[in-house]
């Protein structure tokens, strides 16, 4: 039985459109994909740097490798994922996080640690991101930005659960137990559904993005979309305006949800009340990512990105006055608010702003500065917070590039083919 004689057969006989099974799939996968996020390696922050004696830049490093990893995988992997599709690649990468998180259960060394956890971060930060919102957007036209949503909000689910699960394997059986819990957690919800059901495009199969009308794959053809090849995407201003505003937002992302529990711990919060705003601050981001998903379409997408980082800026001045729970439970929402809109409204404007044709090369080109951007984040944290002995510094300067992000998303306006805008 070939890859696709599943996807096919339900195709023909389920009462709805199929790329709802694949938002399934691709749910499945983004609460996988967490296996490597920052929000889980948070919560073994204190634990492991208490037992091994490493400092906090130590252990900040292996997110940032793992993400220079993935900044140099991203490129080639693009164009692998535009002839191919997203079902080897987030099978693929299913299969090596659980693994790898699993395997740090084992972890006797700083070396050790790094070579485990950076298989998930490259992960977490390369395949996850491009085969999630490429099966998306390559499924979904009309309906992209509640569908961006939906998936965004599975990966929230993710960063919900796994911390809390981490956090109970650690307070049952310490911090390799939580690994393992962790590890399992992504096997068993993410491999299957996307080796069975997940197909790469709709006319794969015979349809078209958003609709149920069954065709003969020879007769299928494209919805109307903007059809920019990678070198037409570079000659556009957007592009490089998009992806300045990409390199002042993510290390605010990546470097605030790593050092988030260590933080919370040395203002005076326990450990269990950490890993609840943690939780908090994760659950926050899938209500902002459904929020932001009715966003009009007939509004400029630009304004929603600047409205995340906005909402990332208020969450970052107001860490700085965190003392007791409440106002730690208002940095996590307003935060988590700010993170869920970023993560939905990017791959929705790079979809939107060049298309599905080539959306794999292009967003893997762009990618490249993203996850560099995530890798600067937690090692800038840490070295300031090392070296003043707190993370303030690195809150100020957080909250700075916050605030350029916004004005980078503002500029960034839709391209036009052939006129460089």
């Amino acid at each position: 039985m070939t890859a696709r004689a599943i996807p096919l057969l339900l195709s023909r006989r389920l009462p709805f459109f199929y790329g709802w099974v694949v938002l399934g799939c691709v749910c499945c996968a983004g609460f996988s994909r967490q296996g490597g996020a920052v929000s889980t390696l948070t919560i073994f922050v204190e634990p492991m740097t208490r037992h091994f004696g490493w400092s906090r830049t130590a252990i900040a490093g292996a997110v940032s490798l793992g993400g220079v990893l993935a900044a140099v995988l991203a490129p080639p992997l693009g164009r692998f994922l535009d002839r191919q599709g997203a079902r080897v690649v987030l099978c693929c990468a299913v299969l090596l996080t659980g693994l790898a998180d699993t395997a740090l259960s084992l972890t006797a060394s700083l070396l050790g640690f790094y070579l485990l956890f950076c298989i998930a971060r490259m992960n977490f930060a390369g395949p996850f991101d491009l085969g999630i919102y490429g099966a998306v957007n390559n499924w979904f036209v009309a309906r992209r930005t509640l569908t961006t949503a939906i998936a965004t909000v599975a990966q929230m689910v993710g960063l919900v659960l796994l911390p809390l699960i981490a956090a109970f394997g650690i307070a049952h059986g310490g911090w390799r137990t939580g690994w393992l819990a962790v590890g399992a957690a992504v096997l068993a919800v993410g491999f299957i559904p996307i080796w069975l059901l997940l197909v790469g495009t709709p006319e794969d199969i015979g349809l078209l993005p958003d609709r149920r009308t069954a065709l003969p794959v020879e007769t299928a053809a494209p919805v109307a979309d903007p059809a920019f090849t990678r070198a037409e995407a570079l000659r556009t201003r957007a592009f490089w305006l998009v992806s300045l505003f990409t390199l002042f937002a993510y290390p605010v992302q990546a470097g605030v949800s790593l050092h988030q529990a260590p933080f919370l711990v040395e203002r005076g919060l326990s450990p269990e009340v950490a890993a609840t705003v943690v939780s908090t601050f994760s659950f926050a981001s899938g209500i902002g990512s459904l929020a932001f998903g009715f966003f009009p379409r007939t509004a400029p997408v630009r304004f929603a990105l600047a409205l995340a980082a906005l909402l990332q800026l208020a969450g970052t001045l107001t860490m700085l006055s965190i003392h007791a729970p409440p106002r730690a439970y208002l940095a996590a929402v307003l935060f988590g608010m700010g993170i869920g809109g970023l993560l939905t409204m990017l791959p929705i404007v790079w979809a939107d702003y060049y298309g599905r044709r080539s959306f794999g090369a292009v967003r893997g080109l762009a990618l490249t500065g993203q996850v560099l951007a995530q890798a600067v984040g937690p090692v800038l944290s840490g070295v300031l917070r090392d070296r003043t002995g707190s993370y303030d510094l690195s809150l100020e300067c957080f909250a700075g590039l916050s605030a350029v992000a916004i004005l980078a998303a503002v500029a960034a306006r839709p391209p036009s083919v052939g006129v460089g805008t």
